[in-house]
């Protein structure tokens, strides 16, 4: 099989059967399946995807129990995929199926294991264009990121890349960060964005500060690698207070005792807490990878349904 196009599918009722009948047009010319993924949709997208899996040989639905997240369903649908490449699709049309061969061919005439979009003009929210600017600044340093390479949920990946991205078993996996442990092999595409057909975009503040927390501290040790300047800093900082306050106490005026205690406890507490939060991190992540808590759990799919 030529290609998987994996669409994890979120309260999509009113666009994901327009996407998949768009799918089947714009893809006809090769061997293709689509894998779609309802990462615990509230909606009647479930009974959607049951009926295009039935209405359409080449589609697969799989249920999840609850919302895992979009990386957690994309996670699952790349265990299923089947295609000598795989592409990420969004589920509301903003992500052009007629691009989707534009990667395939960057991807066999440049021999690449990944091929990224970018967009001319891109038809996010603000905040969401705001919180893609951050993701793609603690990535360029955390993750040794090329900084002109826009990480885009539309892309491409080769299946023998797929076979590894898959050996991950964590509870927190960023695609993008398991790509770049495995390969610097990456081409890029230009592609138009489209405004979303219906509803509003299910990525919230929330989930772009879970974002951010999960590439800081599970793929980077940058955090904490940031506390020996840091610690140095406030050595050499802490070492001329010293010296000024002996200064003061020789040769006058004695410094009062309650502000050199009051700033001693908040500067000394405020550095305690903040590597507490750190560290804290850190255990708390690595405590809910080895917790056995699963990247999702599969509720039915349409092979044991049909």
């Amino acid at each position: 099989m030529k290609l998987s196009v994996i669409i994890p599918v979120y309260n999509s009722e009113a666009s994901i059967e327009s996407l998949v009948i768009k799918l089947q047009h714009e893809l006809k010319d090769i061997s293709f399946e689509i894998v779609m993924i309802s990462d615990g949709s509230s909606d009647g997208s479930n009974k959607i995807c049951t009926r295009l899996s039935a209405q359409f040989s080449n589609v697969r639905f799989i249920a999840l129990r609850r919302n895992y997240g979009e990386f957690n369903a994309v996670m699952c649908g790349l265990n299923w995929a089947k295609g000598e490449f795989c592409v990420m699709v969004d589920d509301d049309f903003q992500n052009p199926p007629d691009e989707i061969i534009n990667l395939v061919n960057e991807a066999e005439k440049g021999d690449y294991d990944v091929v990224y979009t970018y967009y001319s003009k891109k038809e996010h929210a603000v905040y969401r264009n705001l919180g893609s600017r951050l993701v793609n600044w603690i990535t360029s340093y955390s993750l040794n990121k090329p900084k002109n390479l826009y990480l885009s949920s539309f892309k491409l990946i080769r299946k023998e890349v797929v076979e590894e991205i898959i050996k991950y078993k964590g509870p927190y996996p960023y695609i993008d960060g398991l790509i770049f442990r495995i390969t610097k092999n990456i081409g890029t595409v230009q592609v138009h964005h489209q405004k979303r057909e219906e509803g509003t975009s299910n990525y919230t503040w929330r989930k772009l500060i879970s974002l951010f927390l999960n590439i800081l501290f599970c793929y980077s040790s940058l955090p904490i690698r940031l506390f020996m300047p840091i610690g140095l800093a406030l050595f050499g900082l802490g070492f001329f207070f010293l010296l000024f306050l002996s200064g003061q106490w020789i040769i006058g005026p004695d410094p009062k005792g309650w502000q050199v205690v009051t700033a001693a406890v908040l500067f000394i507490g405020g550095i305690q807490c903040t590597l507490l939060s750190v560290l804290g991190e850190y255990i708390g992540k690595s405590f809910m990878a080895q917790s056995g808590q699963p990247q999702y759990v599969i509720k039915y799919n349409s092979e044991n349904i049909l």
